[in-house]
C-alpha cells in the first residue's frame, strides 16, 4: 500500500458511497485491506485499474480516518462519517427513505427532515472532495442513489468537469417519485451530470418525465435542455430560471451494466473450482437437481415468494427433498434497519417450517446460509446448481443472473429470471416469470427440472453469447464514449430540441 502525494490530482476520478476494500485484520495483527466483493465494484475495477484514477468513498466503518492510499493500483480517497451520519444519511435517507421508494414501495418509505439535512450534508462533503482532486477538466463518473445530489453541487463549484451520474437502481414512475419530498433537489441534482446512466429504457423515461413535471424544461428522446445560469439549487429544489436563456444539453439514457464475464469464464475452467462443485453436490446428497437462489437478504429480492412456490411444490408431492434440494444463499444486508431484522426473522421462520414439515434425515429441502463467501465459492456453487432462482420483486440489473451464465460453458443450467429485474431485457432465453404470480414460478421450476438436454444447451449458449459479448469492459466503454461526445468543449448554445433559438 503506498500513500498519494498531498494534493495530487487525477485525470479520471469515480465517487461511490464505498470505497472498493474492505478493513481486515492480518495475521500479525496489523490492519490492512482487500478488495471487496459486490456489483458496483466487480464493475469498475478493471476499469480503474486500467486508468490513472482515483475512488473517493466511504471506508465502510464509523469513524474512520484515513489518509489517502493506493490498494492495487487504484487511489484510494477516504470520506470518514461518524455514527450518526451513517444512520441518517446512509440507513436512513438512502435506505429507507430512497431505496424502498425507487423499488416500487414493496415496504412504506420513510420521510425525516434530519436524514435529508444529513443526505444534504454528506453529499457535499463527497463533492468537495472530488472537486479538490479532480484535474481542470477532468471526468468524473457519480455512482448511485445515496449521491444523487453530487453532480449539482460539482456542476457549481467545477463547471470546468465533465460530469457523468449512473444510477445502479430503478428509477420510479413519476406518480411514485412525486411523493418524495425532496423530489425538486433530486432532480436539479442530477441534471448536473453530463450524462446520466440508467439500468433499463423505462428508468430513463421516467427520469425524463419527472424533469418535464416539475422543471418543464423540453426533452426529447434522450436529450434534456437544462438552462445555462439557471438558479435552481440542489439542496434548495428553487427552480427560477429565464425562458430563451443558454441551454445545456444532458443525455439521461439506458447502460445496462454488465460483469467482468472473462474472469468468471476463467474461474470456472480453474480444476479446484470444478471439485468444489462435485463436492458441494456430494454434500447434498447428490440430488437430480439442485436449485439456487443468491441475493442480498433484501425485500426486493422475492425470497419469500421463491420459498412459497418450492414449499407449495413439495406439499402437492410434485418434487420430494430426495430428487431435489434449494439452496438460498442470503448476504447480511444493512442489519440496523428494522425492516431488513424483520425480514430475516421472516424468512428463517419460512425455511425453518418447510424443513421441519418435509426434510428427512437424510435430506433437507431447504439449504440457507446466511453469509458471504469468496467469488471462487460462489462459482463453484454456479457450476453445481442445475436451476438459477432469480425471483426479483424489483431490480435495476441483477448481476447474479449474469455470472451464473457466464460460468456454464458447459451448456448446462436454467436460469429463471423475473421480469422486474432488468436483466430480463438482455437474457430473454431465460424462463421468464412473474414473481407475484406463485403459479407461474412453480410452473417454471417444474419446466426447468423436466428441460430436455438439448433445450437447455440451446438457451444457454443464447443466453451465454449475450453476455460475453456485453461485459462490464463495453459498458464502462459506451458510458464514457457517450460522456466524452455529450461534453466535448462543454458546448452551450441558445437552440432547443424543435430548432427555435
Amino acid at each position: 500500500m503506498t500513500t498519494p502525494s498531498a494534493g495530487e490530482t487525477y485525470d479520471f476520478v469515480v465517487v461511490a458511497n464505498r470505497l472498493p476494500v474492505d478493513s481486515v485484520t492480518q495475521p500479525d495483527g496489523s490492519t490492512g485491506w482487500r478488495m471487496s466483493p459486490g456489483g458496483l465494484v466487480a464493475a469498475l475495477e478493471p476499469l480503474m485499474k486500467a486508468s490513472d484514477g482515483a475512488w473517493i468513498g466511504w471506508p465502510g466503518a464509523p469513524d474512520v480516518e484515513v489518509e489517502p492510499f493506493e490498494h492495487e493500483g487504484i487511489r484510494m480517497v477516504p470520506i470518514a462519517l461518524n455514527e450518526q451520519e451513517i444512520e441518517f444519511y446512509y440507513e436512513g435517507f438512502s435506505n429507507d427513505t430512497l431505496w424502498p421508494l425507487y423499488h416500487d414501495v414493496i415496504a412504506q418509505p420513510t420521510y425525516h427532515r434530519e436524514w435529508w439535512e444529513t443526505y444534504v450534508d454528506v453529499n457535499r462533503r463527497f463533492a468537495d472532495a472530488a472537486a479538490r482532486v479532480s484535474d481542470h477538466g477532468a471526468t468524473v463518473w457519480v455512482h448511485d442513489y445515496q449521491l444523487q445530489l453530487v453532480p449539482g453541487m460539482l456542476r457549481e463549484s467545477r463547471p470546468d468537469l465533465t460530469i457523468g451520474f449512473f444510477n445502479h437502481i430503478p428509477f420510479p414512475a413519476y406518480g411514485i417519485f412525486s411523493q418524495l419530498p425532496w423530489r425538486q433537489q433530486i432532480i436539479s441534482g442530477l441534471l448536473g451530470a453530463d450524462v446520466i446512466g440508467f439500468q433499463r429504457v423505462a428508468d430513463a423515461g421516467n427520469f425524463t418525465r419527472a424533469v418535464r413535471r416539475l422543471f418543464g424544461y423540453e426533452t426529447k428522446g434522450s436529450r434534456v435542455w437544462v438552462p445555462v445560469g439557471d438558479s435552481s439549487d440542489a439542496t434548495t429544489g428553487d427552480r427560477s430560471h429565464v425562458r430563451g436563456a443558454p441551454v445545456r444539453r444532458v443525455i439521461a439514457r439506458a447502460f445496462p451494466i454488465s460483469i467482468d464475464a472473462t474472469s468468471y469464464v476463467e474461474l470456472a475452467k480453474d480444476p479446484s473450482v470444478q471439485a468444489r462443485a462435485k463436492q458441494i453436490r456430494e454434500e447434498l446428497g447428490n440430488p437430480k437437481t439442485i436449485m439456487l437462489g443468491v441475493d442480498r437478504l433484501d425485500y426486493t429480492k422475492g425470497i419469500g415468494h421463491r420459498l412459497k412456490a418450492f414449499g407449495e411444490l413439495l406439499a402437492e408431492d410434485k418434487v420430494s427433498v430426495e430428487d431435489v434440494t434449494l439452496v438460498q444463499v442470503a448476504s447480511p444486508s444493512r442489519e440496523r434497519v428494522a425492516s431488513y431484522m424483520q425480514l430475516r426473522d421472516e424468512i428463517e421462520l419460512t425455511v425453518g417450517r418447510i424443513n421441519g414439515d418435509y426434510g428427512s434425515i437424510g435430506h433437507t429441502a431447504i439449504s440457507y446460509l446466511h453469509q458471504g463467501y469468496p467469488r471462487e465459492e460462489m462459482v463453484a456453487l454456479y457450476l453445481a446448481a442445475d436451476v438459477m432462482l432469480v425471483t426479483a420483486l424489483r431490480d435495476g440489473m441483477n448481476l447474479v443472473a449474469k455470472e451464473y451464465v457466464a460460468t456454464r460453458a458447459d451448456l448446462g443450467g436454467v436460469l429463471i429470471l423475473s421480469e422486474f429485474a432488468g436483466a430480463s431485457d438482455d437474457l430473454r432465453q431465460a424462463l421468464l416469470i412473474n414473481p407475484h404470480d406463485i403459479e407461474g414460478v412453480k410452473d417454471a421450476i417444474m419446466q426447468a427440472i423436466g428441460m430436455p438436454e438439448s433445450e437447455k444447451r440451446r438457451r444457454m449458449r443464447a443466453l451465454r453469447k449475450r453476455v460475453l459479448e456485453n461485459d462490464v469492459v463495453k459498458w464502462s466503454r459506451v458510458f464514457l464514449e457517450e460522456l466524452a461526445g455529450a461534453t466535448t468543449a462543454h458546448p452551450v448554445s441558445h437552440e432547443h430540441p424543435d430548432g427555435r433559438k
